[in-house]
């Protein structure tokens, strides 16, 4: 009997340990990983010099223990005193103030150009051109701008909303962890080129340490415009998710070669997609062009990315994606899991002919739809809470547990700044029919066979910014840097949960071209909000 105790107090232990090491990062990661991603790590795993360090992580999940420590959203002046750093931001300061933010995409164009003289060439010859004319000088519909999101950024945020082309300009370009010389400055109107890099990990890296915490990363300055009267706005129906409700029609899977169904006779008129409806009351706030004096309330200096998709059958989806230069993660016991340079979030409104019917909200790995009726909305426009850090996109303010029990990992959101993306945004029309299915997948670990290097004239911009550069939806690589190798001190991975991990790709990515409300098949489309629901359970 003595034996068989201590076998059973060192055998029991063990098996826990190997147990919790085999099952928990498959409970902590819902998505599905592959054959690359586990050769990947293979070689992850192998970048570390310590032996023991390589053991502890191949047979209990436990990685870089030794690189452990706190890791705060900001840093006091005191504590940021690394002088390369600081002559680094030096630098790109004085690059950053020679040329202006706030200049047109003409003049970006020009700047960027190798041949400035050609570049206006092009432009004449489609201001001459009918048709190119008629392509890209397409008003957004009115009912798309009437019916936008607002989002509220949590009130105690380090990492507000950033400019897509401000970000680029502190970035160079990494090939499967080693820098790129490039001849051409990288800006939109090129990024699309580096999809020559076929069969291997692109990514635009930071310049600067971002453990240093350097201003551009937090952008304070595109801080929302407070508004008037931030609480003006309609409760949503709260309940389980399950309450019972019948439909017309399928508008909320459908797509060009999936027409809606009828489930029931119609009482709506067929009007053609993109068509305006109706003003709307008075308590909708006033939209002001973009070139205009805008209306301070909600008005931030970062640009949203508006992309609109007709699906056929008077079916248009509205992407409204926000871009942040920093995704700070969350904390367990006092680590901090899951931050990555780089940051798109977005959520999607469902049209059919010109009546909102449906809205996605993007949360991590997935996210939830619900049906208009569902939300909270100020006036007719819905309202979106931006979780602290990680900018995950909910329903409601509060606590939102995830993946672990008794709330140990959470996004937290509040009714902090609210931000009207209507306002300032790049807007561009996309038509999914004229792309190789293949060339819009978000391939895993970023990787693709082979990069598209041409321009498919798919995505078109609006009227509103007719000389938008539109190339760069079409970089297939990460918006930051490569997950960094167990060998960085920075890193760390536990139970598989990395520390950092690597950037986002970009919008076109995002299934875009979508039949359902949510990118997978899989959604759920709730008619009421449920607060302790998820989107994966």
């Amino acid at each position: 009997m003595y034996w068989l105790r201590r076998f059973t107090i060192v055998t029991v232990p063990l098996a826990l340990i190997i147990f919790v090491a085999t099952y928990l990062p498959v409970i902590l990661d819902p998505s599905n990983r592959g054959p690359e991603s586990r050769a990947r790590d293979r070689l992850w795993v192998s970048s570390s010099p310590y032996f023991w360090d390589r053991q502890a992580c191949r047979w209990i999940s436990l990685c870089g223990l030794h690189h452990l420590r706190r890791d705060p959203a900001a840093l006091s002046p005191i504590l940021d005193d690394d002088p390369e750093d600081e002559l680094l931001r030096v630098e790109l300061r004085k690059r950053t103030d020679s040329k202006r933010m706030d200049r047109t995409w003409e003049e970006d164009a020009e700047l960027n150009a190798p041949n400035p003289e050609l570049r206006k060439s092009k432009r004449s010859d489609m201001k001459r051109n009918p048709k190119e004319r008629r392509r890209i000088l397409r008003d957004v519909p009115q009912y798309v701008l009437d019916h936008a999101p607002l989002v509220h950024l949590y009130s105690g945020e380090q990492f507000w909303p950033s400019d897509i082309r401000e970000h680029i300009e502190h970035m160079t370009v990494t090939v499967d962890h080693k820098r790129v010389n490039l001849t051409e400055k990288v800006s939109l109107h090129n990024l699309q080129a580096l999809n020559r890099y076929d069969n291997q990990m692109v990514t635009l890296h930071s310049r600067e340490n971002v453990e240093s915490r350097p201003s551009w990363l937090h952008s304070h300055d595109n801080l929302p415009s407070p508004f008037d009267d931030p609480d003006a706005s309609t409760p949503p129906p709260v309940g389980n998710g399950r309450k019972p409700h019948s439909e017309p029609d399928t508008w909320f899977d459908v797509d060009k070669k999936h027409p809606v169904h009828r489930i029931s006779d119609p009482r709506n008129h067929n009007v053609p997609a993109y068509a305006p409806t109706p003003s709307p009351g008075k308590e909708q706030q006033k939209v002001i062009p973009r070139g205009h004096k805008p209306d301070p309330d909600g008005y931030s200096k970062a640009p949203a990315t508006l992309v609109l998709v007709d699906k056929g059958s008077g079916i248009v989806d509205a992407f409204w994606f926000f871009f942040y230069s920093y995704n700070l993660g969350q904390t367990v016991i006092g680590l901090r899991f899951g931050n990555h340079v780089g940051d798109w979030e977005h959520c999607m409104v469902r049209f059919q002919n010109g009546v909102p019917r449906g809205i996605f909200f993007s949360e991590h790995e997935g996210g939830q739809a619900y049906a208009w009726e569902a939300i909270e909305k100020r006036g007719i426009r819905p309202v979106i809470y931006s979780a602290v850090g990680s900018h995950a996109m909910y329903a409601l303010p509060g606590i939102h547990p995830y993946v672990l029990p008794f709330k140990m990992l959470k996004d937290v959101t509040d009714k902090g700044p609210l931000w009207d993306p209507a306002l300032n945004n790049y807007a561009y029309f996309y038509d999914y029919t004229l792309e190789n299915p293949k060339d819009t997948i978000e391939h895993e670990d970023g990787i693709a066979e082979q990069g598209l290097t041409h321009d498919t004239h798919s995505f078109t911009p609006a009227a509103s910014n007719p000389d938008a550069p539109v190339t760069w939806l079409h970089y297939q690589g990460r918006w930051g840097d490569e997950t960094y190798t167990l060998a960085d001190m920075r890193q760390w991975r536990l139970f598989g949960q990395y520390h950092y991990v690597t950037g986002p790709s970009g919008p076109k990515f995002k299934n875009l071209e979508r039949q359902t409300l949510c990118p997978a098949r899989n959604c759920r489309l709730l008619y009421e909000i449920d607060p302790k629901g998820t989107w994966y359970h």
